[in-house]
């Protein structure tokens, strides 16, 4: 009986801590694919739960009595309370990583952000809100509402991938909690059916929805002071005082300043942690080297059949991409003014002198060992 004691103890510290450990970012959990293992177990975690509970809650008292040295069980059961306390209580994702309680956007008048601050911003029906990066990258989800439709801003930080979608499983609203990671990518599980879905591109990869997507809203990511040149009546949420501990207030990440073994950045081209801009077109996709935009801050490429620009700002920060018409159209960057033949824009595509618009495309900050990742037959620009 004793024997079955201990079976139950190590079997539920084991059990506890491989939950944990196949969907956080621990040595080497997330370079094997172990999804649907993690999955496995998360789904019939009561069910090991109940049977290790009852190997030793049956057998406690007996092994207590018939061990002169009752020390050692004692021992193993603070190590198991122990266990389960780290790994549910401290080490799980939605634990570490809380969604915001009060949610406060200000316009510019009222801003208290600085002007370097980078936003992932969205635009709908006239309305413009924008999320500081040193906040969602923190909260990895903030739900809101832009223009009259409840979206999902993501961020995943080890990542470096900012999304946005409309919380909608086949045309139902629906609520998500931050459960983990899969190979380095922040995952959410929907209240519903408890199916799994990558942040970085709303695909459920795990469950009963497997292979559905959430509908990606278009966003784009600049620099505070861009923002509100190119959409004055912005509204920009602000820091949450009650929780300003876990914000990096200093914005170190967003500029490659973090020392985070997770979260820091190569200096170099096409390290693991270096920056690209990926663009994907149909079933072609492509990262271009965020050094060699720096130098360059306009690109021409083309993408499958389609003709492409991508700018950089003057401010090294804020960058777009846009479609052209032909390969022989060529843009020109002036002081974040685009020049298309006699025709001018400004840095969101908007012209200057019409009504007319750039047809955007999508085009996101990444690190190299996401996009390569997640969009395994990518091309590098060179």
């Amino acid at each position: 009986m004793k024997k079955i004691f201990y079976i139950g103890i190590v079997g539920l510290t084991l059990f506890e801590a491989l939950n944990v450990y196949f969907i956080m970012p621990m040595p080497g959990s997330q370079r094997m694919n172990s999804l649907d293992v993690a999955y496995f177990l998360y789904s019939y975690r009561w069910f090991f739960r109940t049977l290790f509970g009852l190997m030793i809650a049956v057998n406690t008292i007996h092994t207590f009595q018939t061990n002169k040295r009752k020390w050692i069980p004692t021992v193993w059961l603070l190590l198991l309370i122990a266990t389960i306390y780290v790994f549910n209580f401290r080490m799980s994702a939605d634990a570490m990583f809380k969604e915001p309680e009060t949610l406060s956007l200000k316009p510019k008048s009222d801003n208290l952000m600085p002007d370097s601050t980078m936003v992932v911003g969205v635009e709908h029906n006239g309305e413009v809100k924008a999320y500081p990066i040193r906040f969602i990258a923190y909260h990895h989800q903030v739900r809101d509402s832009v223009g009259g439709k409840p979206m999902m801003i993501t961020y995943c930080s080890v990542c470096r991938t900012g999304r946005v979608f409309e919380p909608l499983v086949k045309g139902r609203p629906e609520k998500f909690r931050l459960v983990g990671m899969d190979h380095f990518n922040a995952m959410f599980e929907d209240a519903t059916t408890k199916s799994w879905w990558r942040q970085a591109n709303g695909e459920a990869v795990t469950g009963s929805l497997k292979g559905e997507m959430l509908p990606e809203v278009e966003s784009f990511q600049v620099r505070l002071d861009k923002l509100f040149e190119l959409h004055p009546n912005a509204l920009v949420m602000q820091l949450d005082e009650l929780i300003k501990s876990k914000y990096d207030t200093l914005g170190k990440y967003e500029y490659g300043r973090s020392k985070g073994q997770l979260t820091r950045t190569d200096s170099l081209s096409w390290q693991d942690k270096s920056w690209v801009v990926g663009i994907e077109i149909g079933k072609e996709s492509k990262a271009y080297d965020w050094n060699l935009l720096k130098e360059k801050q306009i690109i021409h490429d083309k993408i499958g059949d389609v003709w492409l620009v991508l700018v950089l700002s003057e401010d090294q920060q804020s960058f777009g991409a846009f479609e052209r018409t032909s390969e022989s159209e060529t843009f020109l960057l002036r002081s974040d003014t685009i020049v298309v033949n006699d025709k001018i824009y400004n840095f969101a595509g908007h012209s200057l002198t019409s009504s007319d618009k750039l047809r955007k495309l999508k085009a996101y900050q990444e690190f190299w060992h996401s996009w390569r990742t997640f969009h395994p037959n990518a091309k590098q620009y060179e």
